[in-house]
């Protein structure tokens, strides 16, 4: 993408009104104003809150807010170039319940209160495969006590991605720590239990992933 590109979608994103970017430092000072009011104050009800973390180019998010109206959805991720074309649809198409944050998912504690927050999808995540990477993993130790934090006690966590690496990296983590696995199978186009929000949406790269021959792998999970 070029670079008058980019520029272009930055400003679109600044004056669509499902596009926050709150700055890192106003993050960190643990007094964002749209922190435990994001109901009331961002979507104006009192319906569950989905995140879509890393949310690319926001084709899920976008999705599944029009397949849930009885939900809010917000997809999360630092590339706000990325998901100015699910903002842009958000916008064109009146989706209410739809919103985008540009910021780092290492912040989510800061963006959302304690319990704030229903459900996570975490779809097609970078498996950053390098040792040296693993504090990066967006299932690692660390992460997983960030979303704990958020989510509501019997929040849940959904992982979609075709790395076998990423799959087997998470259910092995889920299993040593305790945490409780709802699901978990290697071929959710395969499995004739897959949830239809896992096989009935497919973003541009899934379909790329599966013209390649690659298996998409699913986990749900709770947290302890």
């Amino acid at each position: 993408m070029g670079s008058k590109n980019k520029l272009r979608r930055f400003r679109e994103n600044e004056q669509f009104d499902n596009v926050v970017q709150p700055s890192r430092e106003e993050l960190t000072q643990n007094n964002y104003p749209l922190r435990g009011k994001w109901r009331s104050d961002f979507f104006k009800n009192n319906n569950p809150i989905v995140l879509e973390l890393g949310c690319g180019k926001g084709e899920y998010s976008v999705a599944l807010a029009q397949a849930n109206p009885e939900k809010n959805f917000i997809g999360v991720d630092i590339k706000g170039a990325r998901f100015w074309r699910g903002a842009k649809t958000g916008m064109e198409e009146n989706i209410t319940n739809l919103g985008f944050i540009r910021t780092q998912i290492e912040l989510v504690d800061h963006i959302f209160a304690k319990n704030e927050i229903d459900e996570i999808w975490i779809t097609f995540p970078d498996p950053q495969i390098k040792y040296k990477r693993t504090k990066h993993r967006l299932t690692n130790s660390e992460f997983l006590q960030k979303y704990k934090f958020i989510l509501k006690p019997d929040g849940i966590v959904n992982l979609k991605t075709d790395s076998e690496f990423m799959h087997g990296y998470t259910l092995g983590l889920l299993h040593g720590e305790g945490h409780e696995i709802l699901q978990a199978n290697h071929d959710v186009y395969k499995n004739v239990y897959s949830p239809i929000e896992v096989t009935g949406i497919q973003t541009f790269y899934e379909k790329q992933y599966l013209e390649q021959g690659k298996r998409i792998t699913y986990i749900q999970f709770k947290i302890k």
